[in-house]
């Protein structure tokens, strides 16, 4: 499969496609066409004023959600520098972006190879993890054009969004902050592949990718809500 229809598969039909993927593991014109992709989609609202003034908004509310205190200084600090937010941003995914798919890949050739007994190859599973993000892609493709013309940086796929009349600052308004439809869909299809790879069934891999993102976002909020308060 070329790189457009692998692409275009993992979002229409990713059963057929990561076999294909399995069969042919392919992951550096996924890696950089996924990149590429998200720096764009993540860099376009900071292109204007008021991409990034609710840029800077948000990076405060994330640091006193965490109970830091945000003083006047740090404050004028942070805007002197929030014009470079666009370069440093996409530096930081170009540069992390990677690293974190490697780290990834990792923790689960661990779990499924040496711990579960599985004999795919690690660059098998590189490109399975790679190609599912063709999903955080499609999540920029979405919300960069959006958060561009509604001058906001704020997420649009979060539950917090369907569920507006959560008490702003409450557990339950940060937990559902937490919880992204993108990165559910993403872990259903990153499940897919595993499945496909090591040859098993797809729903107890996917229960446990989605109950790991759970516990993950209720110990996230739990810690936000207790150090930057409930309100």
């Amino acid at each position: 499969m070329s790189l457009v229809a692998r692409f275009i598969g993992v979002i229409t039909a990713p059963r057929a496609t990561f076999e294909s993927i399995v069969a042919h593991p392919k992951w550096l014109g996924m890696l950089a066409l996924t990149t590429l992709i998200i720096v764009a989609g993540s860099t376009l609202p900071m292109t204007t004023e008021a991409g990034r003034e609710a840029l800077l908004d948000t990076q405060v509310r994330q640091m006193e959600s965490f109970g830091m205190t945000v003083t006047d200084e740090v404050y004028e600090q942070m805007r002197s520098r929030i014009g470079f937010a666009p370069y440093t941003t996409a530096a930081g995914i170009v540069i992390g972006g990677p690293i974190i798919v490697l780290i990834l890949s990792g923790i689960l050739f661990l779990v499924f190879n040496a711990i579960m007994g599985g004999s795919a190859t690690f660059k098998q599973l590189f490109t399975v993890v790679v190609s599912a993000g063709v999903i955080s892609a499609l999540a920029q493709v979405f919300t960069g054009p959006l958060n561009y013309f509604r001058g906001s940086m704020a997420s649009a796929t979060s539950l917090s969004v369907l569920l507006p009349m959560l008490t702003e600052g409450s557990f339950a308004a940060r937990l559902a902050g937490m919880v992204d439809l993108f990165v559910i869909w993403w872990l259903i299809v990153l499940s897919i592949g595993i499945a496909v790879l090591y040859r098993r069934r797809t729903q107890p891999v996917a229960i446990s990718l989605l109950g790991v993102y759970a516990v993950i976002a209720l110990v996230m909020a739990a810690i936000m809500s207790r150090l930057g308060g409930t309100s």
